[in-house]
């Protein structure tokens, strides 16, 4: 797994919105990719800071490629259809969608996009598949590209970066800096507002979420992945009432990353309530579990363990995105495994 990854009824009808679109008793003929559903709400030109300076879109981008991850899902939920996207390798396999933007392209009825090749590992541009597509503005917020692969892809089309460090961009901002690009900040601003509403509901149907400390672990077999509080899966459990455990603050080696690295012989200073886990498959969750280097983190030891498994649902989750967050098998089912585990 790249260390960059990362339908609940209850989630207002903002989000549910663009999917429903196909469903308003019109003839449903074949879109291009490149569609908008919902209008612009700002004026061109647009400036938007970044890391690497500031770009400048002068009007409407007709044709938008994403690169990196959430960058997709923010613009079809503000009502724009990329005609370019991000190859998610490791999730779904060559040639597929995620399942949440494949079901958003087909609820509209259009074109599904070209996928940008990503050897899952995200360090690698395509730049000649880039300008294949004809892009005329390029969104990668949420993404590991360095400076000279942003001046790249900017002589190709306007490019936004992520506005500090590579693969840290909250997943709020990943959608208010893809809304305000594309000039339908309000529709970003709705989007926001719908899923604080949501999450907020999440944690008063759970108040045993509040004041308990949570880490979130990526398990291999000679070391363990620890998330810092700058990434975004593991920051969006305080929405929902949790801390993050001061533990991972303390265990950090990162030196600002999104991640580090420790030894099984260092994990019994995992000091938190809860532990969130991701795992290919069944076989290596249940494993893990039983594992006696891994019951030395004792909230693992306790059984207060929420394992997401499956590549489709750590993707959902990790961090979770405008389109993901109503997929069912991503936030709606970590809070079902989180309050079992809580509760143990």
């Amino acid at each position: 797994m790249t260390r960059a990854f990362r339908r609940s009824t209850a989630l207002v009808a903002g989000l549910a919105a663009v999917l429903a679109l196909a469903a308003c008793g019109q003839e449903n003929d074949d879109k291009d990719a490149g569609t908008t559903t919902l209008e612009v709400t700002d004026e061109f030109p647009i400036t938007v800071e970044h890391a690497f300076g500031e770009t400048v879109i002068e009007e409407e981008p007709q044709r938008v490629a994403t690169w990196g991850w959430g960058s997709t899902e923010a613009a079809i939920a503000s009502g724009v259809f990329p005609v370019a996207i991000a190859e998610q390798l490791w999730t779904v396999g060559k040639g597929n969608l995620l399942p949440w933007v494949e079901e958003a392209y087909d609820a509209e009825g259009v074109d599904h996009p070209t996928l940008l090749p990503d050897d899952g590992s995200g360090t690698t541009v395509p730049y000649d598949d880039f300008i294949a597509a004809k892009p005329d503005l390029i969104l990668a917020p949420y993404s590991g590209i360095t400076e000279e692969q942003y001046k790249k892809l900017n002589d190709i089309a306007p490019t936004v970066a992520y506005p500090e460090a590579p693969w840290t961009t909250t997943w709020q901002d990943t959608i208010k800096i893809t809304a305000t690009a594309l000039g339908r900040s309000a529709h970003g601003d709705q989007i926001l507002e719908d899923i604080d509403t949501f999450l907020a509901g999440e944690a008063e149907k759970h108040p045993e979420f509040a004041g308990k400390t949570i880490a979130a672990l990526y398990p291999a077999p000679s070391n363990i992945s620890l998330y810092t509080e700058l990434d975004p899966r593991l920051a969006i459990m305080t929405k929902l009432g949790f801390d993050i455990a001061p533990s991972v603050a303390k265990l950090d080696t990162s030196d600002g990353g999104f991640y580090f690295d420790m030894s099984y012989e260092k994990v019994d200073a995992i000091d938190a309530d809860v532990v969130i886990t991701y795992f290919d498959d069944d076989t290596q969750a249940a494993a893990f579990l039983e594992d006696q280097k891994a019951l030395a983190i004792p909230a693992v030891r306790d059984g207060h363990v929420a394992q997401v498994v499956g590549r489709e649902r750590i993707s959902a989750v990790s961090p979770p995105t405008a389109l993901s967050f109503e997929w069912s098998g991503g936030m709606p089912e970590l809070i079902e495994k989180l309050a079992a585990a809580v509760g143990d």
